[in-house]
């Protein structure tokens, strides 16, 4: 969509407010409106300046000028907002330069890709995400000094059989891991889904998939086509943005958070991927499960990387408690056909152009543009070096005899643990300057908040285990 385009689309539509918008390091989308009173072609050539000092894990307020500066291509009309409100999502742009922020996510992507090309390798990246997420009905929390605690309300939850609703108690609800996917009144999100759908493909996602996810108490998924490696993100945002509001606008709320509850399946955002040159899928070949030798260079990288990885697809403290071993999470760092314990799974296609692979291990409260990106340079890497990842895993890996067990890599078990190894493993980041030094020493600073402040915490699990010691 070219800029006259967009200004035909204000007309049409008669929008009175455009929003301006970016995404943070942490993943969330920041906004700033104008009237569409103050909205003209300029506005994307000149961008739209803010105070960027304030934006967790920017630089302060010595170097807080930034620039907004829209992609037209990006132009949608919000299907939330009373009034009639035009989205851009926006690269951060250094007034001082005139080049993307070095700590701009949708800047960092945009690197990646030229990287890429200029590396003679591939020149695309496809990349293809699967978020799931939890829609409860309600949610309260508490942390103070005199205590903490959190209460998750679902009525369509299993531990919610014995209680009493306003209408009654309908009974049927899926139990314990029993989420996948019989059909309503067990499934009692159908309808939101829809809707979802609907906003979704209204805003320019196409939809391929939705249903209701393995665990109890509103665990759903919608599967949505890939595409390059930006606008993959671009459009990542946009489904967590349409998933929060549809809910919120049915009186529910939806998170990605990767393990909201214990005792049932955590969200995950298994992410295939895929790299092309001239038109042809550099991971198609004749070798295990139709794979090039390319691809599994490719798997290589991923799997060598993957505890650095973890900082940046697996980002919050709560990601770790979806790592666990044995209770059904990727945590074995192998490949695999089929096998959906793997960490790396092969999916079965019919067509070299679908050949791909699937990281399992990230989740979906990782940053799109910056995931996709480190997970590229993790396989790029694995080319350029020609790293193998040794043989296929064909046995169950949840339930292996321990001293095999113990022979497979896993990925990390903390979030302290995934920055530590980001600090010692970073040089594959940082070529072409796509991450740069300064970013990673940033976000390594940033997410320790993250981990201090969950070590200072008393949690309530810890009254239970040692209040009467």
């Amino acid at each position: 969509m070219a800029v006259a385009d967009v200004m035909k689309m204000v007309k049409e539509n008669d929008i009175k407010f455009v929003d301006f918008r970016f995404t943070d390091t942490k993943g969330k989308e920041q906004h700033v409106s104008v009237p569409i009173s103050a909205f003209n072609e300029e506005k994307f050539t000149e961008g739209h300046a803010f105070d960027g000092s304030s934006i967790s894990g920017w630089k302060g307020i010595q170097a807080s000028d930034m620039q907004l500066m829209p992609d037209p291509e990006t132009a949608n009309i919000d299907p939330f907002m009373d009034e009639p409100t035009l989205i851009l999502t926006c690269d951060v742009i250094d007034p001082t330069d005139g080049k993307g922020y070095d700590r701009d996510p949708r800047s960092l992507a945009k690197r990646a890709e030229a990287y890429l090309k200029s590396s003679g390798i591939g020149d695309t990246a496809y990349f293809g995400p699967e978020p799931e997420f939890f829609i409860f009905d309600s949610i309260q929390w508490d942390v103070s000094m005199s205590g903490s605690s959190v209460r998750i309300n679902s009525e369509e939850a299993a531990w919610a059989s014995s209680e009493k609703f306003e209408g009654g108690n309908t009974g049927h609800r899926p139990g314990v891991k029993g989420g996948y996917f019989p059909v309503p009144p067990v499934d009692s999100l159908q309808d939101i889904r829809s809707a979802m759908c609907i906003a979704l493909e209204g805003m320019g996602v196409p939809v391929e998939v939705h249903h209701h996810e393995v665990a109890t108490a509103g665990q759903c998924e919608i599967g949505t086509k890939f595409s390059t490696l930006t606008q993959r993100a671009d459009w990542t945002q946009i489904l967590k943005y349409v998933v929060l509001n549809t809910a919120h606008a049915y009186g529910k709320t939806a998170t990605f958070m990767p393990k909201p509850f214990a005792g049932d399946n955590g969200s995950g955002m298994h992410v295939h991927q895929s790299i092309w040159k001239d038109g042809k899928n550099l991971f198609a070949g004749n070798g295990y499960a139709g794979l090039s030798e390319f691809a599994l260079y490719y798997i290589g990288g991923i799997i060598k990387h993957a505890r650095a990885l973890n900082a940046i697809t697996n980002p919050g403290t709560n990601s770790y408690k979806r790592l666990v071993p044995h209770f059904e999470a990727p945590v074995k760092l192998a490949y695999s056909a089929k096998n959906r314990s793997a960490a790396i799974r092969i999916p079965f296609v019919h067509s070299d152009k679908a050949r791909r692979v699937e990281a399992r291990f990230p989740d979906p409260i990782a940053n799109p543009y910056l995931a996709f990106s480190a997970l590229m340079m993790a396989g790029l890497d694995g080319v350029q070096n020609k790293i193998h990842p040794g043989e296929p895993a064909t046995k169950d890996l949840y339930h292996l005899p321990p001293e095999e067990d113990a022979a497979i890599p896993t990925v990390c078990s903390s979030l302290e643990q995934a920055l530590e190894y980001l600090d010692k493993d970073r040089e594959f980041l940082t070529r072409g300057g796509v991450f740069s030094e300064d970013w990673i020493n940033s976000y390594i600073d940033l997410k320790m908040e993250e981990v201090n402040k969950m070590r200072i915490t008393p949690h309530p699990v810890e009254f239970s285990m040692y209040y009467s010691c």
